[in-house]
């Protein structure tokens, strides 16, 4: 068999996409949900409380830009550490939209591609940890490929999880689910930077991070485990099957017919560039005060705090008021957190910008992702979401190549501009976007 064909064989197997679907009504499909609900809840939990216990050991804005700093003086590594960070999950989804589209089962996708794509890069992380005493051009390389990798493959299967979430989850009480994942993820999370604050103190140079590094590799395999155990409620596609190119050449038509839409995307990706200083608080609190690397393992645990009262309380906000609020509170709270790091006399200020980057992290990963299911009719859902996060994945891997210049000039100009431009994105979202729940039930 040729190459190219036993590796489409490979794929269908992989992704299920030769078994039958089940030929269920509508009401068949709300019950299986309602009946699967705790379960699919359950084991949700336990994926993401796993899996944000371990993304805490490699924080983006604090562990992750510490052992970069440790390899290599340059910014512009820095730079690319948030643009990877802020980047890579978003940029690939609108490119595997039209295939998730056509599939009847979005787990295998998850599960099964997820494992090689997701899991299996973080290893590379330790590994770049364990040869950085002898050579930090090599753990340098390996480092980037490893949390790139790790970074574009979830990216290569957000669009799908994203769509069994809303398949698993009615749109009433996502925000719930989410909200309530990410603050269990986050209080465990806060542990994880607490133990990483130690090992920091405890251990020499690089042995404290392949430490830190396993405990992320880890605990986001473990969670896959959790994650496999999902019971996906599997419905027929009703959607003509539509070639890549008139995918493509749809894009632009989506976007003229659905105004408040293209608002949104407007209003968004003026945030996401609002975020190009995130990557470099951590170091501007290094070069300007020498913190011992121990208080930026504090940093990371004030980070998680700030993110977990955001997590618990936006969830419920999200599910009654809707995603919109929730979208106007985390662009205050990033205008205020650079506001702060711009002026802060001291370093004990630093605690506070921490606190506001965590509210304003959970108000961008809860209602930053579920607020384009309400935009999009669920045939479309993929599209939606491909297209609202590969534009956000373009800006925001791009606007921390545009901080690094700003920041080789000063990080009083970046911390500025970044307010300036959160200020903007905050005005567009409070006046310009009108909430969709109230135009699209799904």
């Amino acid at each position: 068999m040729p190459l190219a064909n036993r590796f489409h064989v490979t794929m269908r197997w992989l992704l299920q996409a030769d078994q039958p679907v089940p030929a269920r009504t509508d009401s068949e499909i709300v019950a299986e949900v309602e009946q699967n609900y705790r379960w699919n809840f359950a084991v949700n939990l336990l994926d993401g409380a796993t899996f944000w216990f371990g993304l805490s050991f490699i924080s983006s804005t604090t562990i992750v830009p510490l052992f970069v700093s440790k390899l290599t003086p340059s910014p512009l590594a820095i730079g690319l550490v948030a643009m990877i960070a802020q980047g890579s999950w978003f940029l690939p989804q609108l490119f595997t939209a039209n295939v998730v589209e056509r599939l009847a089962r979005k787990k295998p996708v998850v599960v099964n591609l997820g494992f090689f794509l997701e899991r299996l890069p973080m290893w590379v992380m330790v590994l770049a940890a364990v040869v950085a005493a002898h050579s930090p051009l090599w753990a340098l390389l390996l480092f980037f490929l490893g949390y790139a990798w790790h970074g574009l493959g979830a990216g290569i299967v957000a669009t799908a999880w994203q769509d069994l979430i809303a398949r698993c989850f009615p749109v009433n009480r996502r925000g719930r689910y989410f909200g309530t994942t990410m603050f269990v993820g986050a209080g465990t999370g806060t542990l994880a930077a607490s133990l990483s604050a130690w090992l920091l103190q405890a251990f020499p140079f690089p042995t404290n991070f392949v430490y830190v590094f396993l405990g992320a590799a880890v605990f986001i395999t473990l969670s896959w485990f959790f994650l496999a155990l999902t019971r996906e409620p599997v419905q027929p596609i009703s959607a003509p099957r539509q070639s890549t190119r008139h995918f493509w050449a749809d894009l632009p038509r989506l976007l003229r017919r659905d105004d408040n839409f293209r608002h949104f995307l407007a209003a968004r990706l003026t945030l996401a560039l609002a975020g190009m200083g995130t990557g470099f608080v951590t170091v501007a609190a290094i070069q300007r005060w020498d913190i011992a690397d121990r208080t930026v393992g504090v940093y990371t645990a004030v980070l998680l705090i700030g993110q977990t009262v955001g997590n618990l309380l936006f969830g419920l906000v999200a599910d009654r008021m809707g995603h919109k609020i929730v979208l106007e509170v985390g662009g205050v709270a990033l205008l205020l957190a650079f506001t702060t790091a711009g002026f802060a006399p001291t370093p004990v200020w630093y605690y506070l910008v921490f606190v506001l980057l965590g509210v304003y992290s959970s108000a961008f990963l809860i209602s930053g992702i579920l607020v384009v299911l309400e935009f999009s009719p669920a045939d479309k859902r993929p599209t939606y979401v491909g297209l609202s996060n590969t534009a956000v994945g373009l800006v925001s891997a791009t606007a921390p190549l545009l901080g690094a210049g700003l920041a080789n000039i000063g990080y009083g100009w970046l911390f500025a501009t970044s307010a300036v431009i959160g200020l903007a994105g905050f005005a567009l979202m409070r006046w310009w976007v009108r909430e969709p729940r109230q135009q699209v039930i799904i």
